[in-house]
């Protein structure tokens, strides 16, 4: 197990700390571009190119002579990657935003550990292991985040004031809006609901393809980028099919520019690289560990900035769905554990069966007849 000091532990949190600001960002920035008027759809296709443009001249540096052979396996789970994790999660994770609340759909975002553990039992990638602390652990904390989830649908409660004073980045009076077109066209609460838990399920699956992916094309970078340029052509094929204005893709020096820089350059490829190396030197597990962090900014954000009213069942569900979380990451983090010990016992067994036949060889001998 490897020590680090307390400036890398340091480095370590912060990075990761700030990759959920920038992430929590993403969500609140999200709202503001649609109550400006550009569609969901228009904005995930900007953020997609900006993040190519961004991730593409790293990704040659970084691993120069590093990459393997492109394959057609490579470029296709590249667009389930772009399909799954990129443009499709990303529009009906953002719409569910403007339907719902910031807030709501980033405590529903906190279930996708759960649903990825959920989804690879049923395509028997794990095993449930009821005889096991660590299975009961992840089952438990399951039912735990389902719990909080449906406190957090079904209850609202009392109104929770944060805030003395509070700045609003919107123009309630503004009806052409691509919010309250949204609201008017396609529905309720009920459907941001399905959209939220819809868009966590395409990234479940997604995290589960991810394994496939890093064990074909072991670098993240390259990946990353490939996986942006896959989901900035869906993201374009999406808007032709839907928005078919011109002046939707018109950008100024105004809020809309900043947005969409902001979540290609900074929400996108700053947090790859945040992540990727937090990934590389403490674990996916640590990395993980820091998402409930973005529920909070999100929270407190979106009460200051998007005059959200925070309700008692919102806070009551998001603590039930990140306890659950924990409990999952915890019986995960044991069977890590388990794992690498069993590894470790392999490896010194094959070592041990190499070295036995030396021992017991004519030189061996010698040796022997030597000391004696």
């Amino acid at each position: 197990m490897e020590n680090y000091t307390g400036l890398e532990t340091v480095k370590h949190v912060g990075a990761m700390t700030l990759a959920a600001v920038l992430l929590g960002g993403n969500i609140v920035l999200s709202k503001v571009a649609a109550d400006d008027g550009m569609t969901i759809r228009v904005m995930v296709a900007y953020r997609w190119i900006f993040a190519t443009v961004f991730l593409g001249p790293i990704a040659i540096v970084v691993e120069w002579n590093k990459r393997p052979k492109l394959t057609w396996t490579v470029i296709v789970q590249a667009f389930l990657s772009g399909l799954l994790g990129g443009s499709l999660f990303s529009i009906l994770f953002y719409t569910s935003v403007i339907m719902t609340s910031a807030t709501f759909a980033t405590a529903i975002y906190n279930l996708i550990p759960a649903m990825t553990f959920v989804i690879a039992v049923l395509l028997r990638f794990e095993n449930l292991s009821f005889d096991k602390v660590s299975g009961k652990a992840k089952i438990l904390g399951t039912i735990i985040c389902v719990g909080g989830a449906m406190v957090l649908t079904l209850y609202k409660g009392i109104e929770v004031h944060m805030w003395p004073v509070k700045i609003d980045l919107l123009h309630h009076a503004n009806e052409t809006t691509a919010h309250k077109k949204l609201l008017a066209e396609s529905g309720t609460f009920a459907l941001g609901i399905v959209l939220a838990v819809t868009s966590c399920i395409c990234y479940s699956l997604w995290i589960v393809l991810l394994a496939k992916v890093s064990k074909n094309y072991p670098c993240h970078y390259s990946s990353t980028a490939l996986m942006s340029v896959m989901g900035s052509i869906q993201s374009v094929i999406f808007v032709l099919c839907f928005d078919r204005e011109v002046s939707q893709w018109r950008l100024g020096w105004d809020r809309r520019l900043f947005v969409v820089l902001y979540l290609g350059i900074l929400g996108s490829g700053i947090v790859v690289i945040l992540m990727t190396w937090c990934s590389q030197k403490r674990g996916p597990l640590f990395v993980s560990v820091f998402n409930p962090l973005i529920l909070l900014f999100v929270a407190l954000a979106s009460s200051l900035l998007l005059d959200e009213t925070l309700y008692l069942g919102s806070i009551l569900g998001g603590f039930l769905i990140i306890m659950g979380l924990y409990v999952v990451l915890w019986g995960k983090g044991k069977d890590m554990k388990a794992s690498k010990i069993i590894l470790s016992n392999k490896g010194a067994s094959q070592k041990n069966d190499l070295e036995a036949p030396e021992d017991q060889g004519p030189c061996s001998t010698i040796k022997q007849g030597m000391t004696q």
